[in-house]
Formats: structure tokens, sequence, C-alpha cells
């Protein structure tokens, strides 16, 4: 189920946004303009199903630090991200958690999930499959029927997390397969003790791991059961007569880079930050194993002006097999894009500390 349009509100800088969500979305602007806050929204929708929402959200600073911080109405406080799939939406909104004398908590940073909703659409008309209020939610299950939700919910969950009999409400599971199946990169770690510069065990990888890890394994992976030939292409296209080389002694996989005028070839650990990310963005957008959605959050970083449009070239290449969406601050990699594409890119600034993109109208309360 593709996403057609992502819907944000009371997220940190973001106070209302509404975005078109196409097959290659490419949002740009400067640093502390919103980017990666919306990308950040997403990740949360699958951090959701996954049970994981509590847990991302104190990794921000909890509930507290990541609603809107701009001036507030007297509305209760809440944070709420919708997305459109197809024929279906889905919109979760939290808050913090409420304290009381008689009920004191510890867990502060948790989220307490308010409201909860899934809508079968047609054209305009919508139709409700899930409607949660608190810990209570009302679903349609496989005969359309309009049920209680089997278990007491647990308040700091999405429903999706506590889905235990997902052959009695069909849409909703197929909900949670597709946010679980997303993939998500924002940061390669690259550190002289980054886990990738030194030899790892290794297995068939065809998804390579969020913080690159198992890059070795994951590019020996493509070699032996993806598209090879695309992966020699684009090593070529960055790094004109480069070749790559995986060894493999008992078990432990090690990466090699062959250069143009060097004796021997060197190993990750004594590769540049740059040179390993882009090694990265190769195996994540060259997968074997191709995601429905794939979104790359600044992946500029540490990168040569000179790599950029290699790279637009290569993101544009995985939009064929997979819905792409780029956050970036580097103008050259959205116009690589650009130029390959009919991906136009939408440009976020600030007006009175809240995001919006230029060019639209602030949408209203």
């Amino acid at each position: 189920m593709p996403i057609t349009q992502l819907e944000v509100a009371g997220y940190r800088s973001v106070r209302k946004l509404v975005l078109p969500v196409g097959p290659l979305t490419v949002i740009v602007g400067p640093n502390g303009s919103g980017k990666t806050n919306l990308y950040r929204s997403l990740y949360l929708l699958s951090a959701a199903a996954e049970g994981r929402l509590a847990q991302v959200l104190a990794e921000e600073g909890g509930v507290p630090s990541v609603l809107w911080a701009g001036s507030r109405d007297k509305k209760p406080l809440r944070m709420t991200v919708g997305v459109s799939l197809d024929d279906l939406a889905y919109e979760l909104s939290l808050g913090p958690v409420p304290t009381s004398p008689t009920d004191p908590t510890l867990f502060k940073l948790d989220p307490e999930v308010k409201e909860e909703h899934l809508w079968t659409v047609d054209g305009k008309r919508r139709a409700v499959l899930m409607e949660r209020k608190d810990r209570t939610a009302f679903v349609r299950d496989s005969e359309g029927s309009r049920t209680t939700f089997p278990v007491q919910l647990w308040a700091s969950e999405s429903v999706l997390s506590q889905l235990a009999e997902p052959h009695r409400f069909p849409r909703l599971s197929e909900l949670q397969r597709t946010l679980r199946m997303w993939r998500f990169y924002h940061h390669f770690r690259t550190d002289p003790d980054a886990p990738m510069r030194s030899p790892q065990v290794g297995v068939r990888t065809p998804v390579l791991a969020h913080d690159g890890r198992d890059l070795a394994a994951a590019l020996r992976t493509i070699i032996e059961i993806g598209d090879h030939e695309a992966l020699e292409r684009a090593l070529s296209d960055a790094f004109p007569g480069s070749r790559l080389e995986v060894q493999a002694p008992q078990g432990r996989f090690s990466l090699f880079l062959h250069q143009p005028g060097l004796l021997r070839p060197l190993a990750a650990r004594e590769l540049s930050d740059g040179t390993l990310r882009y090694l990265c963005l190769l195996a994540a957008l060259l997968s074997p194993r191709p995601p429905a959605f794939l979104a790359l959050n600044e992946p500029e970083t540490s990168l040569h002006p000179d790599l950029l449009e290699p790279l637009g070239r290569l993101i544009v290449d995985a939009s064929m097999h997979s819905q792409v969406w780029v956050t970036t601050h580097a103008e050259p990699l959205a116009q690589a894009i650009a130029k390959r594409s009919r991906a136009e890119p939408l440009r976020l600034t600030k007006e009175l500390g809240a995001t919006v993109v230029e060019g639209s109208e602030a949408p209203e309360d």
C-alpha cells in the first residue's frame, strides 16, 4: 500500500502540516527547518506497529520534549501523525501521561495514546474500521461486524502492536504488516570503533542493518544473489576504476576497496567516513529485497559534492522498485534527483517557529 499523504500536527516544530507523498518524495530545507521531524514522524508510525513507540519517543527526550514547542491554545496537549495508504487512512494521537497525587508515576517520558483511527477511503467518503479512545477500541472484524477489541489496551502503545488475532481483523493486520516493513536509514556508524570497520561474523544479508554494521555481508549478498552489475556500475559512477572485494575467512566478513594507483586494496578500517557511508547507501538502495517504502534522512552527510550526482541517480533508480522518501539540505542532491525524475522537491522554511512548505498556505487549526 503506497503512502499518498502525510499529516503531522503538534510535533516539535510542526504545528500542522499536510504533505502529498509520491513514488519519490524529496524534502529540502536548511538545518532546523523541520526536515528530520517529518522523517521521524513516519518512523514513529513504524515503531508503533512494532511495539516500540514508547522507547523511540523516550530516545527523543520523551513526550514533553516532542510536543509542539510554540504557543498553544487551551486545548489538551496532543501530537498527531496520520497517513493515507491506498484505500486506507490511519491516524495516531498521543499526549503526556496524566499524573495526580493519588496516582503518581515515575514514567513521565512515556506517551499515552489518546485516540487511534483506521478508515477505509472511497473518494471523499470514510468508513470506520477501528476507533480507539484511551484503552478501549472498537474494530470491524473479518465479517464487517463492529466488535470490542479483545484485550485491554496498553496505554503507551498502539493497537497495531497488540494485535493477537490478525485473522479476525484482516485490514488492521494488513496495516500492521505494511508499517513494519517500512525501512529507514538515518545514521551509519563510521567512527573508528564502528563494527563495519572490523571483521564481523556474517550471514546472507539482503537487508542492511540500520547502522551499517553488516555492510560487508550485505554487499557480498548483492554480488551473489542481487544485481551485481548495478552495484559495479554504481561503484564506478562514484569511484571510477574502483573494485570491491569481500573476504570471509572462518565466516568473518571483511570489506576491501581496490582503487586505481594503489598497490594494495584498502581495508574498511582505512576508508574515509564518506566512502564508507556511500558504500552503505549502495547496499541500502540496491537491496535484493527492496522494501515497499524506503526513507533516507540527510544521506549526503560526509559525502564529497562530487558524489551527490551519482547518489541522485542511484536514488531515482531505487524509486523504480520502492517508494522513496529523502530529506536533505543539499540543493545539488535535490536537483540531481529532479533532473532524472518528476520529483520536484518540497522546500521547507519556518514561519513564527513553525515548519511550513514554501509557497503553501498555513493550514487552519
